[in-house]
């Protein structure tokens, strides 16, 4: 079973300082390959200038051993920006990406923060995700 998702950046950060936690499994089924992480160069840039920030206390070596990681068992889409408004205009990346992918085949987008996408159900939280991977699995 492969899933392929655009992780949103506050579900890697959430990982990244729990690990033992739904966004943490989220990311494990992306370093697994259950997942599959839908990538291009902004959401990588975002990925990196987030967990970078001082109040994580994240070093570099491990933000870039994750990112390295993402980008090893990811997908990278370089779709044609669209224009779309969301109430917060730094998502509009990520909302781009997944509907590129669904071009090809089905996606999700995972985010913290649904209410600043619009209401579609392959637009879930971390664990709507992990049930919906639970129920696939058996």
């Amino acid at each position: 079973m492969r899933i392929y998702a655009v992780i949103d950046t506050n579900v890697l950060v959430s990982a990244m300082l729990r690990s033992m936690s739904v966004p943490g499994s989220i990311i494990e089924f992306a370093l697994c390959g259950t997942i599959i992480p839908v990538l291009n160069k902004e959401i990588i840039w975002e990925y990196r200038n987030v967990l970078m920030r001082d109040k994580f206390h994240l070093t570099e070596e491990i933000v870039e051993g994750m990112i390295q990681s993402l980008e090893e068992q990811g997908e990278y889409m370089n779709p044609e920006y669209s224009y779309i408004e969301l109430p917060e205009p730094k998502d509009t990346i990520f909302y781009v990406v997944v509907m590129e992918k669904r071009k090809e085949e089905d996606a999700y987008l995972i985010t913290g923060n649904i209410r600043h996408f619009p209401t579609e159900y392959y637009i879930v939280t971390p664990r709507e995700m992990l049930d919906i991977i639970l129920c696939r699995k058996s």
